[in-house]
């Protein structure tokens, strides 16, 4: 039984299984705290812990998951060729959006980092909170984070994002389509995405738009806000 437990099968079959009855209990009773990746991420976690199936065993059997998420940011490539039509006349806009609120998100954090007292190492940890995980683990690496802090904290912005970020936009009565792409791919990026999607075609190409945008930038602006704020 315990050799059942190590294999691909079971891995693969405890985190789709796990995520439809976590995606069924979401859409049946609306409660935005019982969002299925939240939900998914716990139930995994007790059922592991329960079985004594350590990480690494599970992410060995999980890897087809792992691997998709390429094709599926290529998707998201897709989807905005699809929509390019919507891009003419607006790539300014874009543009400087995105680069104002990646550089709003890294110099808050460095703001009430120092307010706080919190450490540089801690600071550099989450400043690439809103950036999707590989390119956030990168950054935090460089500038001297935790790695690993850094997915989880991305993952949990992702989560927030996706649950908050609709009922904000409503509430400001935001209507432009490529305005909720930005504001949804920009400070939740994949899972922001996956909300900005149900939201609409134009809404989800923007996001996965900005998602991009947000990790480039965010790489650029994250060493050099740094070494600004050295001399203050």
């Amino acid at each position: 039984m315990d050799n059942l437990f190590q294999t691909e099968l079971f891995a693969l079959t405890l985190t789709v299984g796990v995520y439809l009855v976590s995606l069924w209990t979401y859409r049946k009773t609306k409660k935005k705290f019982l969002h299925p990746l939240l939900v998914s991420i716990l139930v995994i976690i007790a059922i592991l812990n329960m079985l004594h199936i350590d990480y690494a065993t599970y992410k060995t059997g999980s890897h087809l998951i792992h691997f998709m998420l390429g094709p599926s940011v290529v998707a998201l490539g897709y989807i905005l060729f699809e929509q390019s039509r919507y891009l003419k006349g607006n790539i300014v806009s874009i543009l400087s959006s995105v680069l104002v609120g990646s550089i709003v998100g890294i110099v808050s954090i460095l703001l009430v980092g120092r307010v706080l007292g919190v450490t540089d190492v801690l600071i550099a940890t989450v400043q690439p909170k809103s950036v999707t995980t590989p390119i956030a683990m990168a950054i935090s690496a460089k500038a001297g984070g935790i790695p690993a802090l850094t997915a989880v904290l991305v993952v949990a912005v992702g989560i927030f994002g996706s649950i908050i970020g609709p009922v904000i936009l409503k509430y400001l009565c935001v209507e432009s389509k490529i305005a909720k792409g930005l504001a949804m791919g920009s400070a939740a990026h994949g899972l922001g995405t996956a909300t900005a999607i149900q939201m609409g075609a134009i809404e989800g190409a923007i996001s996965g738009l900005a998602i991009g945008l947000m990790g480039i930038m965010t790489a650029i602006c994250v060493p050099i806000i740094n070494w600004l704020f050295h001399f203050f």
